[in-house]
């Protein structure tokens, strides 16, 4: 058996477990498979293979549209009923069962049973942090977070950070390989509820319930007021560097300065943190090191190029 600093290669990872074959295990199924991988599937639900292979027929226009590996194959997807034999035959594990706590910790624990030492375990949890999870794993240090988002085999962000007892190794090892298989990455530095990307958007959802509950907006207006908004803005840029474009030719700097009071203003029900000099130099420091060399006006014309495709696009 091999040791972790003898795991296989993200390169070289030929089968995958699916563990959990709901609509998130089945998008990563979906997924791998169309990424030429031989997936081995488990599920105890009634009927979870039938479900499954319906999930995927229905997804494979859409992925073969995307482009597939030329050894993409429906035929390399395996159910297997036994938990055991299905991870025993892994070089990954990507475990997506409901969220449910106490079910995630035995689950990644009769996974770790079943699993080859060198074998990265990660789980598709939406918010539990590892350190939460790996309580009952004998081998806790390959056990990471991979959370993705749904449709997994059409939306590219995974979000990966590991436990109080996961080794860097795992994952930095995670990370190389679920860029191999096509996904955009965040490695978090440090574990927090929701990661990084469910915050924000729990954040929006929260203060649309606060404006519905209120009778500040309608559920309608809430809609349209991202999908006609900054929703056209965000496929482009994210948050940070439309604000940076918002300062004009001062960019972040020039935002800041002029618009600091505003973090006071009720604009929203959540508190907004003291601007510091520290924060401010963060922020500015990542706004030009994202711009990579583009200037204001660079960026302007692509923002306007790619909004202009993307109204095109959904019709408006």
């Amino acid at each position: 058996m091999k040791s972790a600093n003898k795991r296989v290669d993200p390169t070289e990872v030929r089968t995958i477990a699916c563990v959990g074959t709901g609509v998130i295990g089945g998008g990563w199924v979906a997924h791998f498979l169309a990424r030429g991988y031989r997936v081995v599937a488990w599920d105890p639900g009634h009927r979870a293979e039938a479900s499954l292979r319906h999930f995927v027929d229905s997804a494979w226009p859409a992925l073969r549209e995307l482009g597939m590996a030329d050894s993409a194959s429906r035929d390399n997807l395996f159910f297997e009923p036994d938990l055991h034999e299905a991870c025993a035959q892994a070089d990954f594990v990507q475990e997506s069962a409901p969220e449910v706590l106490s079910l995630k910790r035995t689950l990644l624990s009769d996974i770790d049973s079943a699993t080859p030492d060198h074998v990265v375990i990660s789980s598709s949890t939406s918010g539990y942090p590892m350190t939460d999870m790996q309580t009952e794993c004998t081998r806790p240090e390959r056990t990471v977070v991979g959370h993705p988002f749904n449709p997994v085999y059409l939306i590219p962000l995974v979000e990966v950070v590991g436990g109080a007892r996961t080794d860097e190794d795992a994952v930095a090892w995670a990370s190389e390989f679920y860029r191999h298989v096509g996904k955009s990455v965040i490695t978090m530095q440090r574990e927090v509820y929701g990661f990084v990307a469910n915050r924000l958007q729990e954040a929006i959802w929260r203060e649309a319930l606060h404006m519905v509950a209120e009778g500040e907006a309608t559920v309608e207006q809430v809609d349209l007021a991202i999908t006609d908004g900054p929703g056209l803005r965000w496929p482009i840029f994210g948050p940070v560097m439309t604000i940076h474009l918002a300062g004009g030719q001062g960019g972040m700097a020039q935002y800041l300065d002029s618009f600091a009071a505003t973090l006071q203003a009720p604009y929203t029900r959540m508190a907004a943190p003291e601007l510091s000099a520290e924060l401010r130099a963060i922020l500015v420091r990542g706004a030009e090191d994202e711009a990579a060399g583009r200037s204001i006006d660079d960026l302007v014309e692509e923002r306007d190029k790619r909004i202009i495709a993307v109204r095109r696009a959904v019709g408006r």
